[in-house]
């Protein structure tokens, strides 16, 4: 009798653990933090926030070419990620200079623009919106 009553509690511990199920709690936080250094121009910040199941949040990127990346998005259970991304500025091409340049060598040698830098506009992107 002992040992039968051993195995049904050896049974019941092994149903009870198999259906035992961990409740956590929702995440909720909010950061920010920001990157400026004049020196190797890398400038950028970031921020978000979440309370349970939502998200938002953010980030701006100065590009190469001087424009500003930003980065708008939330997300949620219903509806996903979505993401809102905008261009803000005029790129500034950086110049190009030709072989031998500084060198006693005159002209681009058909490399560039002679050094004048050049500037572009984005006003579509490839996703068909316009900034």
């Amino acid at each position: 009798m002992n040992c039968l009553s051993f195995v049904v509690l050896f049974c019941v511990a092994i149903v009870y653990a198999s259906h035992h199920e961990e409740n956590y709690a929702p995440a909720h936080y909010k950061f920010e933090y920001g990157v400026h250094d004049p020196h190797t121009h890398d400038i950028k910040s970031q921020h978000e926030h979440r309370d349970g199941h939502n998200v938002k949040g953010g980030y701006t990127l100065k590009e190469a070419d001087g424009t500003t990346r930003v980065v708008e998005y939330i997300g949620d259970h219903h509806n996903g990620f979505q993401a809102v991304v905008k261009r803000i500025g005029h790129a500034q091409h950086p110049a190009h200079y030709g072989h031998g340049h500084g060198h006693g060598h005159g002209g681009d040698h058909g490399h560039g623009h002679g050094g004048v830098g050049g500037t572009s506009w984005v006003g579509v992107t490839h996703y068909g919106y316009k900034h």
